[in-house]
């Protein structure tokens, strides 16, 4: 950006938009994010070295549904985003848009528990009871350290050859009152993580744990990963990193049984995401 100085009748140039992050501020970020990614990996290091897991196993049953309730909830979700597309004007807004998502999957959240219950499923089976939930934040927030750095690194990389693209990145570029900060938070550091975990990770990677001998359940993390990757199609080349995450978030489901600290992980990361968006952007309307 340049503008003149008439005092002095000299131009000026400001190296980046207003109230943007300079980069020092980067440079320790990113010093800290890759600090906190080498320590875990190190820890992860350490732990295969000695022989152990990188995530303890704890007993857990298999999930009580079937291949048909897995269908049943994807068509719920389709179903349910269908009939809130269609609640909206022929040129809805972004905002909008987001509000209809966001009850899209908060209804069939709600109605993938209901449906599991009625198959005998019971708040443990799907994942969200867990008597180990201190050791869940402790995976969560472990995992967040382990994966930041190279992922949202791989992520800036893969943005330079296809750009991303994603509504909620257009809405902030758009927008930034409070209602559209609170959709933003509430849509993807809320109701994402929730919903996607429960689906991607728990019915879907449950029931596919359930078709599998033990010494191959690994495939149900990758086919659930993949799926998941999928679903961010789209959006530039973000499956690629999207993947990478799923895999971690998969064997945390995998080895636990809970998908508590998966949620946690998903919504740091997404939160994350969108304060990276909120520094470095600023609205252009």
């Amino acid at each position: 950006m340049q503008f003149d100085a008439v005092a002095n009748e000299t131009v000026a140039v400001d190296p980046v938009p207003p109230g943007v992050p300079t980069a020092p501020f980067w440079v320790g970020l990113g010093i800290v994010a890759v600090g906190a990614s080498l320590m875990m990996a190190a820890r992860v290091g350490a732990r295969l070295r000695a022989g152990g897991p990188v995530v303890a196993c704890r007993p857990h049953a298999d999930v009580p549904w079937h291949g048909i309730d897995v269908a049943v909830v994807g068509v719920a979700y389709l179903v349910a985003a269908s009939v809130a597309g269609a609640c909206l004007p022929p040129t809805p807004a972004v905002v909008a848009v987001l509000i209809a998502n966001l009850a899209a999957l908060a209804g069939t959240t709600l109605f993938a528990v209901w449906h599991l219950h009625l198959r005998g499923a019971d708040l443990r089976s799907v994942g969200w009871d867990s008597a180990e939930w201190r050791d869940d934040v402790r995976l969560g927030v472990g995992g967040l350290a382990l994966v930041v750095a190279p992922l949202l690194g791989l992520a800036t990389l893969l943005d330079r050859i296809v750009p991303y693209e994603h509504p909620i990145v257009d809405l902030l570029l758009a927008d930034r009152s409070g209602l559209t900060l609170a959709v933003v938070i509430v849509s993807a550091v809320v109701a994402a993580p929730i919903a996607e975990e429960l689906f991607f990770r728990r019915i879907l990677q449950g029931w596919l744990e359930s078709r599998l001998p033990a010494p191959q359940r690994g495939g149900a993390v990758l086919a659930s990963a993949g799926l998941f990757a999928a679903a961010h199609m789209g959006q530039g080349l973000a499956p690629v990193p999207l993947f990478v995450l799923g895999i971690v978030l998969g064997w945390m489901a995998l080895q636990t049984g809970s998908i508590v600290g998966c949620t946690l992980l998903h919504a740091l990361f997404n939160a994350v995401s969108v304060g990276l968006v909120l520094l470095t952007t600023r609205p252009t309307g």
